[in-house]
């Protein structure tokens, strides 16, 4: 901010957690908690009131969840930057977040100073992630990458024409429209799809599909 003073909106609809996370902000050197609201439709009016450059962001919350409410105020023409703060750190949550804007992603059980010094780091522009949530980003995406070598591998081992097939199957089409796309009889895509699943050893067509996404082909 302008001033120094990081103006801090909070978002979660516990009101003790609400207390506890005013209190302590407050009670923090430049730090000001300039509105509480209960869930996450009350944030875009509520930043509309004051000049909030941080929004401390639960993610359940009973009408408009934190990725929602996430989203909608980084859309907004002067967006405050969003820190997440939850008991919920499935990797699910937490790349939900960070695609909706979030630049920080903290545990309720993270220390109060770390939580005040995360505020403060946003605020100057630099994303942070709790040490747990880091660590499991790491190994998502070093799993992502095992699964994706691992696809593309696989399927270096069917043809071309094959793998159009493939990625058909992985888009969902009927054997009837990767026939009509690639102007081929039904028939052809049949036995292609034979030979894919014994090429990949494979037995089904979810499995075709499945190694055709983690290859990233759609």
């Amino acid at each position: 901010m302008p001033d120094g003073l990081v103006r801090v909106l909070v978002a979660d609809d516990d009101p003790l957690v609400r207390s506890a996370l005013t209190m302590m902000l407050d009670g923090a050197p430049g730090i000001e908690v300039v509105a509480a609201v209960t869930d996450g439709d009350e944030v875009p009016a509520a930043l509309d009131r004051h000049a909030a450059g941080v929004v401390l962001m639960d993610l359940r919350m009973p009408r408009v969840d934190g990725i929602q409410a996430t989203r909608r105020a980084r859309a907004r023409p002067q967006p405050p930057e969003v820190v997440v703060l939850t008991t919920f750190d499935t990797d699910e949550h937490v790349v939900r977040a960070l695609r909706a804007g979030a630049s920080g992603f903290l545990l309720k059980d993270t220390p109060p100073e770390r939580i005040v010094e995360a505020i403060r780091r946003v605020a100057a522009g630099d994303p942070i992630l709790s040490p747990a949530v880091t660590r499991r980003l790491m190994a998502r995406v070093a799993a992502d990458a095992a699964a994706f070598e691992r696809a593309r591998g696989q399927l270096g081992a069917v043809s071309p024409r094959e793998r159009d097939v493939a990625v058909g199957v992985a888009r969902g089409l009927t054997n009837a429209e990767i026939a009509a796309e690639l102007t081929m009889s039904v028939a052809t895509v049949k036995a292609h799809l034979t030979h894919i699943m014994t090429k990949l050893g494979v037995d089904n067509r979810t499995q075709v599909a499945m190694l055709v996404h983690d290859a990233g082909l759609v």
